[in-house]
């Protein structure tokens, strides 16, 4: 047998293969998606799958924790779709610059407020809680107050939860979880932040 013909048979047992799957896959509900890992990537994976949403004609609505007093490009970019998307930036800025856990612990708690008028709200296809992790790690907002709000929220809403640090409850509960692994980071070469990669 040549390598094209090996090649040929390999393609086709996963083609066999791939459509058993999709034949099999006939659920459809909204999905809890968790972001996590020390790698960078977490919300503008998100962020895509905002994209993705609106290019449906659907609407998002994106509460920020922690990193919430930064402007950034894709807060403007998103909210030009108008009423279609909602933008909450509701945290004071990274853990490590604020460095005051009661008031960290007061925006986050106000931040999962809101987060909880979206996920009862069903004419919002997707809720994303961008950093969300990291004020479930840090114990800002219980898991266990989280877990089953999430249960709770419309059939087919979508949310998705970024930040380092997923708690195993989170992970557990999940339909899809990546965890991005930094392998080389431009920061750690001396090199910063720059516009349109890191903001």
């Amino acid at each position: 047998m040549t390598d094209r013909d090996e090649h040929t048979a390999r393609m086709r047992r996963l083609k066999a293969s791939v459509d058993r799957r999709i034949e099999a896959a006939q659920e459809e509900k909204g999905l809890l998606m968790v972001y996590t890992g020390a790698g960078k990537g977490k919300t503008t994976a998100a962020l895509g799958m905002a994209l993705r949403c609106l290019g449906h004609g659907m609407k998002v609505a994106i509460v920020q924790f922690i990193k919430g007093a930064i402007d950034t490009a894709e807060e403007r970019v998103l909210t030009s779709f108008g009423d279609r998307v909602t933008f909450q930036r509701m945290g004071e800025g990274y853990t490590w610059e604020t460095q005051d856990r009661e008031r960290d612990t007061r925006f986050a708690q106000e931040a999962w407020r809101k987060a909880g008028e979206f996920m009862a709200d069903p004419s919002y296809a997707m809720v994303i809680l961008d950093e969300f992790n990291i004020a479930l790690h840090h114990h800002y907002v219980a898991v266990t107050e989280v877990v089953p709000r999430l249960r709770a929220r419309p059939l087919m809403q979508h949310v998705v939860i970024t930040g380092r640090g997923a708690p195993a409850e989170l992970i557990d509960a999940a339909d899809l979880v990546t965890e991005m692994k930094q392998v080389k980071h431009p920061f750690r070469a001396g090199i910063k932040a720059q516009a349109g990669v890191e903001f």
